[in-house]
Order: structure tokens, then C-alpha cells, then sequence
């Protein structure tokens, strides 16, 4: 992808000669570089990159990581009503967006998501047709294939992923040498072509961005190249988008439009060579407008032509010349080509910053799709597009899932308190972010990480309610039966009046709506509401929304699913055979693992979830897939058991559980102990003279209120000093309920940090927001002298007082 070099900072030069970005300096030295690696047994497996000789010897049933890297999800349809299309603006059928992507570096990027939470997890996809999965480099590899849970994500949407074929100019290390190795003829194949076809077969990925921009090639090179795409199109359902560099004469010469000395790499007489083709970014009203002349005089439309932006470095400031491509109130000349739309996570300074940046970007500077009325000339993609949705067969379930979270609930339970990132469990996002219509005060949706029924957030509706609000949430085409039922699961502050109505409209009135009466809840849990839509029973619907009418100064309601299904909610069959591919020790008291299940014989799998059985009986989530494999980032030992119990479960396609298929991993023998017991204690403050910091570290908890460590200063910290460095397991913190006090009084939010020495800086080892556990443990990795927990918020009320039974450091 060409840069242009006066713009970059001496950061981003730096960044490219660390490897640090797809345009990497290096030597032929890196060639034999990476995947072939032999994986430990239960090491981490990471997304596939190659150079052309090393994808030739790839065979996947001896990459360890291979089975790590396959989507089970496939491609859905999509459809996009014109009638239902937020903006009036936006033009049906005519241009559409391709996005490159880069979600990590070539390396070391996890197949199955990780345990960080803070992750660009895209949700906009109804704006996209391909995503194309960004890397490589010349030190690296090449040839990078998506990792399993973007491919998940993007076809439960609809979209098509490409990987990514990067030749980078010889100033970044590229050798033309690695272009003919990928060209490489033998008798009638293109050997590299076979392995790119399977690759993407086994993978269960689209196609390839070709992006060509090493000098030193000639026409013969550049015919190989044409003819290689035409040969691997033909071994089955591979397609190519060519990147505007190299021309026919094997020169790279930019273009910035379709010409005659580019153009057979789209189409060379009545051979298709590739599906699309990107054009570079220096592209103008005539070059584009020569473009759609010639792309029609070839027998393609102009809309598989995808003029460059390029947003890296600036987002939703960068400067476009809009009315060049997408006119206001003509046709679109030719489709749009997004170069890193990740910008808005990248200059974020968190998650809620990366989500307003999101929403700017593809919405509008309003957060209302319809209305993108800004005196910005970065109108929103919104503005040009118009949505597409997924939802066209049943059942259609969504938990508003966003591919991450700090927690992980199932059924409303929490059954993990760790940070994640999966995009392969993020559910399909509304189609419409958002549309709410009222002739009063307008509430405002969002995606909330502070609760959940399913995963690790929900919707939620906020603000004034004096008037009625319809909130359009997604656009379908669900057909009715006899037997379909529309199921609400919603939570509220407080038992009483819901206000809020179910909302569905049909394919003969698409704008009108029905709403089904939500009622009133009889507790502040979450309650589950299913709306027999028999009534409707051969008809189809369009649309699903919401609809508050009332009164109330401060509206607040959760909504956790919304789900359409025929009849019972149905399961699919116990996974079978759990099997430990392999385990590597993390320390005395915790493994990395490798497991792999045979899939349910019968019934439709969502995804599967793996869990580790606890000595109370309880179960703490581990991790989830829609795969047959996954990876455990880390199972920890509970005290000096000798085996743990993992569980495997199918959560099918409407949310039925299956019963569990289980296996057990051994530990070996160990001495572990409460390093924290009986140490010095200090604290910020104390309530009284008999709720010491001391409380906190004697090892009990069963002696009354006067058995614990109490403060309510404004900055409340207790620390342990474990009188030498210690190689420390996991940290236990036992709250107000352990000690037999109300759970309203267990502390919502807290940090936990080590640090070996006085001399040295604290390390923050796990941070936690909404707890509401009597006891909660905390894997941790490190040796250190010194453990500190700090309460920001030390209640389930507004009681300002702290209350920690225990702090406990275990190991050895």
C-alpha cells in the first residue's frame, strides 16, 4: 500500500524499521520465517503468515495452530430494503465498502481472541461488503490469512474476508525474487496458487487482496500474476481483489483509476482476472468517472472498482473529495476502499472514546444515521450507504454481545470475572446505531459493559421519558409461522412498569409498526418475556424495535436478549470425546492448554462453551468457540487440588444448553501456602481501633464484623508485605459477605498490584468493576515482595465504607 513518505512521523518510520506495521525493512534472512515453528504442546496458536516457499511445505494437518485458525461460521445473506434505509440520502445497489483492516501485528496474533479486554472489536459491519484482513511484512512473512474470529464475526454478517498478499517496495525490504517464487509455474499449476486456494478452503475464508508494489518486475512476471489469479479463481469459491500498483508492463506505476495499462488485472478480454480491484488513493473526479467508462466497456460495473482513503493517521478528519466518488444525488461512480477505518480504536484513549470515534465515523457527527448533518465535510459512511442486515432466517437470537467485555455472565449468572476479547462470540450488532423517534425527549440507546444475560454486555435505554420513543433496532426477513414466538429478556432499577412495548413491523407495511406489551416485573433481576406471535403467522417480518410510552424523569432499562425462534427454545446434543491436546506450565499453579471435542451429533451449535468445575460445585468460565478446539490461555490450580474438572458444553443456535461432556487435568504434586499470612499489614485508615489492617491477614473470617479491615477514607488501600520476594499464583480478596454481612456490602471495584521492591513501580495485576461476589480470586503470575488492593468503589450502595475480611497471596 503506497504512503506517502513526507507525512509519515519519525514514530511511524520508527514503527516500520521495528516491524511494528505492514511495511517492514528486512533482509531475505526472514524467509524461513515463522508458522512451520513447532508449537509447544499448550502454547498459544496465532493467526497463519508466510513467505511463497513457506506456504508451499504448510500442510494443515501438521501446523500445530491450523485447527486453532478455522471458522465454522459461514458466509449469511444479506438483504437491504431500500424502503427501510436510515439515510435519505444513502443510494441502494450501487456503491459499496471494502475495509483493510489490521487487527494485530502479522505475528504473535492470537487465533481465538484473548484475555484482554480493551480490543477493536469492529461493529459495523452493516456498512461493509468485504473486510480485508491486513498485514505482512518482509520480516515476518507475506502472506497473512484472518484469524478465526474475524472470519466468525464478519459472515455472521454478511461480509466476505480476505487475507492479505503484501509485496512491499524494496525500501521496506520487498525483493522481486518473492514475486516470482509466488508466480512459479509447474507444467499447468501455480503451485502457490493451490496452497492459496487451500488455505482459504480450509480456513473457511474468501478470497485475497493481491498488493504488488515491489519494483524490479517485467510484463512476462506481470502475465504470471494475471494468469495465477485466473487459475486459482478456477479451483473453487477463491476470489482476488488486485491493489493499483504494478501495471501489464510489470512496472509500479500508481494509476489512481482503471486504465489501459492496468485494466487485464481486472478483466483481459472475456477472461475475469479479479473480483475487484482497489485504487490507489491520489485518484480524481476524471479518473474516476474514465474509470466507470472503462470498467463498463469491459463488461464489469464500476462497483467492483474500490477508490482508496486512506484513514490511518487522521479518521474521521481526513480529508476525501466525496463528491467525486459518491455524488449527492447522482450514482455512485465507483465503490469506496477503507485503508485502516481502526484508526478510531487506535487514537482512542479507551473503549468508551473508541465507541464515540466508531459512531462518528460510520454514523455521523449526530450518532443518528438518518441525520448526518454536520458542517464537517466527513459526513459518516451512513451518509453514501445504505444498511444491510443478516437477519433473514431463523432463529435470529441476540444478547448484544460486542466480541468482549470485562465479565462473562450466562443466564444473567457471572460465571467469570476476567477481561476478554472474541469476536467469534459477538453477536449481530443493531442494524441501526441509532434511530430513536419521539415528539418529546429522545432516550439514548448504547451497548452497556456494566451487566449482561449472555457475554459481557447488553442494551440500554437511558434518559427523560414524557413522550412515546421508537427505537428501530434491526432490519429482517423472518417469516411467521404458527409457532414463532418473539422472547424479551429485560432487567429494571426497580420492580414495577416496564414502559416499554416490543416493536415489529412486516414486509407488506415495513415502516409501521406493532408493538406487544412488555408489562411490569416483579423483581430487579432479569425476566424473560415471550410474545406468541402467532397472529402474524404468514407473514414476514422487517423490522424489530422497541417502543417506550410513559412518564418518568429518569428512564433505565436493560434489555439482555431479544430472540425469535418457532416453539420451545430447542438444544442440540452433548459434545463428545473432550480431549487435552496438550498443556505447558505457566507457573507451580497454572497451565496454558490445548483441548478439542468431537462436535454434537445432532441439533444446531451455536457455539461451544468450556468451563472448570469448582470444588463448591460452582463453574468459572474459561472460554468459548463456535470450533471443535480451543485454546485455555490459563487454568489455575485451586489450592493443592490434584485434578481439575473442565466441561464442555453446546450452546445451540436459540440458546438451549446441552448436558456437558467433561475430562480432567492432572497436577502434579505441590506445596502451596497464604504468603500474605500473618504479615505486616498497613493501610490508608481503619473505622476503629479493632478493624486493623492486621484483620485482613489472620487468616479468619469467622469472628464477627470485628474480624476484618475496615477504612472509609477517600482513597482506601490495603498492602502486604510478604517479607521477600515470592513467586505469587493468585491473590484472593474475601469481602463483606464471607464474613457474614450483607452482600450489598461486598466491594464493586478494586485493583490489585504487586511490586518486588519499594524501589520499584506497582504493577496493576487485575482490575475489577461491578464484583458482586462474597470471595473473588485472581490469577496472577509474578514475583513480588508487596501486594496492594485499592477500592474505588467499595460497595454495592453509596455506603462509603470498605470492608475486606482477607487478603490472601498464594504460592510457594
Amino acid at each position: 500500500m503506497r504512503r506517502h513518505l513526507p507525512l509519515l512521523t519519525v514514530a511511524a518510520l520508527l514503527a516500520a524499521l521495528l516491524g511494528l506495521t505492514p511495511l517492514t525493512p528486512h533482509t531475505s534472512e526472514a524467509r524461513a520465517a515463522a508458522p512451520a515453528r513447532a508449537a509447544a504442546a499448550g502454547d498459544q496458536p496465532y493467526a497463519s503468515y508466510w513467505h511463497p516457499d513457506t506456504l508451499l511445505d504448510w500442510d494443515p494437518a501438521t501446523d500445530p495452530d491450523a485447527r486453532f485458525n478455522r471458522s465454522r461460521v459461514p458466509l449469511r445473506p444479506r438483504v437491504s430494503d431500500p424502503a427501510l434505509k436510515a439515510n435519505a440520502n444513502a443510494r441502494a445497489g450501487e456503491g459499496k465498502i471494502a475495509a483493510l483492516v489490521s487487527f494485530g501485528p502479522t505475528s504473535n496474533n492470537p487465533s481465538q481472541g484473548s484475555a484482554n479486554p480493551h480490543y477493536y472489536a469492529f461493529g459495523h459491519w452493516q456498512y461493509v461488503d468485504k473486510l480485508v484482513f491486513w498485514g505482512g511484512s518482509a520480516s515476518e512473512g507475506l502472506i497473512l490469512a484472518p484469524n478465526a474470529t474475524v472470519i466468525d464475526a464478519a459472515h455472521r454478517n454478511g461480509v466476505k474476508v480476505y487475507g492479505t498478499v503484501f509485496f512491499p517496495p524494496t525500501a521496506y525490504g520487498g525483493q522481486i525474487q518473492w514475486v516470482r517464487d509466488f508466480a512459479r509455474k509447474s507444467g499447468s499449476t501455480y503451485p502457490v496458487a493451490d496452497k492459496l486456494a487451500q488455505v482459504a478452503q480450509y480456513y473457511g475464508f474468501d478470497g485475497w487482496f493481491i498488493n504488488q508494489e515491489t519494483a524490479g518486475g517485467d510484463a512476462a512476471l506481470a502475465t504470471e500474476l494475471r494468469n495465477e489469479m485466473r487459475y486459482a479463481r478456477s479451483l473453487g469459491p477463491v476470489e482476488f481483489m488486485w491493489y493499483d500498483a504494478m501495471t501489464e508492463s510489470g512496472a509500479v506505476t500508481w494509476q489512481d483509476s482503471l486504465t489501459s495499462a492496468n485494466d487485464s488485472f481486472l478483466q483481459e478480454g472475456s477472461q475475469r482476472t479479479a473480483d475487484s480491484m482497489f485504487l490507489d488513493f491520489g485518484w480524481s473526479a476524471a479518473g474516476l468517472g474514465s474509470s466507470r467508462t472503462l470498467a463498463r466497456s469491459l463488461g464489469r460495473s464500476e462497483y467492483e472498482l474500490y477508490s482508496g482513503i486512506d484513514t490511518e493517521a487522521n479518521g474521521h478528519n481526513t480529508s476525501v473529495p466525496w463528491g467525486s466518488v459518491f455524488p449527492a444525488g447522482q450514482p455512485h461512480v465507483t465503490s469506496l476502499g477503507i485503508y485502516r477505518p481502526e484508526w478510531t480504536f487506535t487514537s482512542s484513549t479507551g473503549r468508551a472514546d473508541s465507541h464515540a470515534r466508531e459512531a462518528r465515523y460510520w454514523d455521523g457527527a449526530n450518532g443518528d444515521p438518518s441525520d448526518t448533518t454536520t458542517t464537517s465535510a466527513w459526513k459518516g459512511l451512513a451518509h453514501y450507504v445504505p444498511e444491510s442486515s443478516p437477519v433473514t432466517a431463523k432463529p435470529f437470537v441476540t444478547s448484544f454481545g460486542a466480541g468482549q467485555g470485562d465479565f462473562f455472565h450466562s443466564g444473567g449468572v457471572r460465571v467469570s470475572s476476567a477481561g476478554w476479547n472474541n469476536l467469534s462470540l459477538q453477536d449481530v450488532p443493531p442494524t441501526y446505531r441509532w434511530l430513536v423517534t419521539s415528539t418529546g425527549s429522545r432516550l439514548t440507546p448504547s451497548i452497556d459493559f456494566s451487566d449482561a444475560y449472555e457475554g459481557g454486555s447488553s442494551l440500554r435505554l437511558t434518559g427523560t421519558l414524557d413522550a412515546v420513543n421508537t427505537v428501530r433496532l434491526y432490519q429482517t426477513r423472518l417469516p411467521v409461522a404458527a409457532d414463532t414466538r418473539l422472547s424479551v429478556v429485560l432487567k429494571t432499577p426497580a420492580a414495577g412498569p416496564t414502559r416499554l412495548k416490543a416493536a415489529v413491523s412486516f414486509t407488506d407495511a415495513p415502516t409501521a409498526f406493532t408493538t406487544l406489551d412488555l408489562g411490569s416485573t416483579t423483581t430487579t433481576g432479569w425476566e424473560r418475556r415471550n410474545l406468541d406471535l402467532s397472529a402474524f403467522a404468514g407473514r414476514t417480518i422487517a423490522q424489530i424495535g422497541l417502543q417506550a410510552a410513559g412518564s418518568t424523569p429518569s428512564y433505565d432499562i436493560r434489555v439482555g436478549q431479544l430472540a425469535v425462534h418457532d416453539g420451545a427454545v430447542d438444544t442440540a446434543a452433548a459434545p463428545s470425546g473432550v480431549t487435552v491436546l496438550g498443556a505447558t506450565d505457566v507457573s507451580a499453579g497454572a497451565k496454558s492448554l490445548r483441548i478439542a471435542w468431537t462436535p454434537s451429533a445432532s441439533g444446531s451449535v451455536h457455539h461451544y462453551e468450556v468451563y472448570r468445575r469448582n470444588a463448591d460445585s460452582s463453574r468459572t468460565f474459561l472460554g468459548a468457540t463456535p470450533n471443535d478446539a480451543l485454546f485455555l490461555p490459563r487454568l489455575d490450580r485451586a489450592g493443592t487440588e490434584t485434578s481439575t474438572t473442565l466441561e464442555v458444553e453446546a450452546v445451540s443456535t436459540e440458546y438451549g444448553r446441552s448436558p456437558a461432556a467433561n475430562t480432567t487435568v492432572g497436577w502434579s504434586p505441590v506445596t502451596e501456602s497464604n504468603l500474605a499470612l500473618g504479615r505486616p499489614a498497613t493501610a490508608s485508615g481503619q473505622c476503629n481501633a479493632s478493624e486493623t489492617p492486621a484483620k485482613a491477614v489472620n487468616g479468619s473470617v469467622s469472628a464477627g464484623t470485628t474480624d476484618k479491615w475496615c477504612t472509609t477514607t477517600s482513597a482506601k488501600w490495603l498492602e502486604v508485605d510478604l517479607g521477600a520476594a515470592r513467586g505469587v499464583d493468585r491473590l484472593t480478596v474475601k469481602h463483606a459477605e464471607a464474613g457474614g454481612e450483607g452482600a450489598s456490602w461486598n466491594t464493586r471495584d478494586f485493583t490489585l498490584q504487586v511490586r518486588g521492591s519499594t524501589a520499584d513501580p506497582w504493577t496493576t495485576v487485575a482490575t475489577v468493576t461491578g464484583n458482586t461476589a462474597a470471595t473473588t480470586t485472581h490469577p496472577v503470575s509474578a514475583t513480588a515482595r508487596y501486594v496492594r488492593l485499592q477500592i474505588t468503589r467499595p460497595t454495592q450502595t453509596s455506603d462509603p465504607a470498605a470492608r475486606i475480611y482477607e487478603l490472601e497471596a498464594w504460592g510457594s
